[in-house]
């Protein structure tokens, strides 16, 4: 994921997109493996999304797009792709249907997409969304941004994670040992801890994770036994 605008890096606005993106994904069966933050500035929007287009096998970008001076992400893009910008002519039908009255030049930079682009079309918005290549291009309005991810699910879907949960009364030091052992025995467990130092409910949180559902299972049993007597408060399937 690609996070851009000057906004973001200046502390003025504080991204949501990428958590609202990392958790869709997640629900999904899809590894995020990346999230940078950069500047509007063309150049730099270029060459992040010409790599990671080459590095990654999807790429989504949020921000900068729009009608506005700071609007430059669909031409970086184009230029990642060595393209040209177009107006796309049904984007354009679509704003003559919305806009009364002639289109202003503003109007018509959102009609404007890298030239091959496809547009995505889905009920859960009334804008398609532009697609180049492996590249999504979506805007940084949240409210716009998660509609846009929702109508894109269906396109996204992979194989599910199965999640798993175990909330105790010990600490990380205490428990340290008992992760270490079941990691050993099931090495591709994917295995979080999160302390609380508050403490008002349960010391750590464990979070157990895996593609396949027996294995997460089986895991889970063996941490459950590995853990010092009376420290698991609850398990959560």
């Amino acid at each position: 994921m690609v996070v851009i605008g000057n906004e973001i890096l200046s502390g003025k606005v504080v991204d949501g997109n990428s958590g609202l993106l990392a958790r869709e994904l997640r629900e999904l069966g899809v590894s995020l493996d990346r999230v940078v933050v950069i500047p509007d500035d063309t150049e730099t929007i270029a060459d992040t999304v010409a790599r990671y287009s080459a590095e990654f096998d999807v790429v989504f970008t949020s921000g900068g797009v729009g009608p506005t001076h700071d609007d430059i992400t669909i031409g970086a893009v184009a230029i990642a792709f060595d393209r040209e910008v177009v107006i796309h002519p049904e984007l354009r039908r679509l704003l003559d249907g919305w806009i009364d009255g002639d289109l202003t030049p503003a109007h018509l930079k959102m009609a404007e997409v890298p030239a091959g682009a496809e547009l995505v079309a889905d009920e859960h918005f009334r804008f398609p969304t532009v697609m180049i290549e492996n590249v999504y291009v979506l805007p940084g309005i949240p409210e716009i941004f998660k509609a846009k991810v929702a109508g894109l699910r269906d396109r996204l879907r992979g194989q599910p994670w199965y999640l798993r949960q175990i909330y105790v009364s010990s600490d990380e030091a205490a428990i340290a040992p008992s992760l270490d052992a079941t990691l050993e025995a099931f090495s591709e467990l994917l295995l979080g801890s999160y302390p609380r130092l508050d403490r008002s409910e349960y010391s750590v949180k464990l979070t157990l994770e895996s593609r396949d559902e027996q294995y997460v299972d089986a895991a889970l049993d063996d941490l459950v036994g590995r853990l010092p007597a009376g420290s698991v408060l609850r398990v959560e399937r």
